[in-house]
């Protein structure tokens, strides 16, 4: 079995043969790519396609004798995982995001955690930065009531499903 049925076969995952536009389809279609390639044919051929942290997919890369698996694009948004994930049938994971490097937890990590999603999207660079220097509390407020925040305050919201 070759690497790319291997991980797909670990992860559940398609696979998709390279192409000329593969990347561009895989963008569209999928939350998250693992390309078993060079990291730089991966990053010429993403360059043109990547738009902003909160639409583009995440993007991991495997080297092709199963040894790293890093995350390249996305990595508070599926890529840390799915290299951890990885790292289950041998690759050593590669992680560079400042929250993973020093062991904390990210605002995007802790909104995963409770099934929040972030609806002050822009906050969370701030707040990250924030949560490599301290603990950060986290506030659950129940209504009704009305909440002003600043632009230092991720604010979290229960998915709709545990609403119900």
């Amino acid at each position: 079995m070759g690497i790319a049925e291997r991980i797909a076969s670990h992860l559940d995952a398609d696979i998709l043969l390279y192409e000329k536009e593969i990347f561009r389809k895989a963008f569209e279609e999928y939350d998250a790519i693992v390309a078993v390639f060079a990291t730089g044919i991966v990053v010429r051929d993403i360059a043109p396609l990547i738009q902003d942290k909160w639409k583009d997919p995440a993007v991991v890369v495997v080297d092709s004798n199963l040894n790293f698996a890093i995350s390249l694009l996305g990595g508070h948004h599926g890529a840390n995982e799915l290299v951890r994930r990885i790292s289950e049938i041998g690759a050593i994971p590669v992680i560079t995001t400042a929250t993973e490097v020093h062991n904390r937890n990210s605002v995007e990590g802790i909104a995963k955690a409770l099934g929040c999603d972030i609806v002050n999207k822009d906050s969370t660079r701030q707040v990250n930065c924030s949560l490599l220097e301290q603990d950060v509390e986290v506030l659950e407020i129940k209504g009704p009531k009305i909440v002003v925040v600043g632009d230092d305050v991720s604010v979290l919201k229960k998915e709709k499903a545990e609403n119900r």
